[in-house]
């Protein structure tokens, strides 16, 4: 998936938080260690592994997509892939009003490990916690 094609995704999903660039994403594309997991040309997550660590840095899926258990395969994928690579843990931080996204990392055995009082900033000005959960690979 093109970087181009990652940042209107990201756009179109993530309309409470400012969305990367697609000069974001080429650059984290060209970085060591990052991986993506795509499905179709509607969703797709983005990673990092280092030492058995990985952190999913963003999953999106295009709201025209939505609801078609796309992101549920990509986050499915995503897990996989940091198995197969010898990962032990995945880390990722999410919006604490982010109650679709919190549901799907639950269903993936994630559990809340910390959070980050006021993290994000809203259009509104508001400040959301973000919430940190981790996930156990067992290798």
């Amino acid at each position: 998936m093109t970087p181009e094609r990652m940042a209107d995704i990201h756009a179109a999903a993530f309309t409470s938080q400012r969305p990367w660039a697609a000069d974001e994403f080429r650059t984290l594309l060209a970085t060591p260690h990052i991986f993506e997991i795509t499905r179709g040309s509607s969703c797709f997550a983005l990673g990092r592994i280092v030492a058995g660590e990985a952190e999913l840095l963003t999953i999106a899926t295009h709201p025209k997509a939505q609801r078609q258990g796309l992101a549920r395969n990509c986050m499915d994928g995503f897990i996989r892939h940091v198995a197969e690579t010898d990962g032990k843990r995945v880390l990722l931080e999410v919006d604490a009003l982010n109650d679709p996204a919190i549901a799907l990392y639950h269903q993936f055995g994630f559990a809340e490990s910390g959070r980050r009082t006021g993290y994000y900033r809203h259009p509104d000005g508001r400040r959301v916690d973000a919430l940190l959960m981790a996930l156990d690979c067992g290798n």
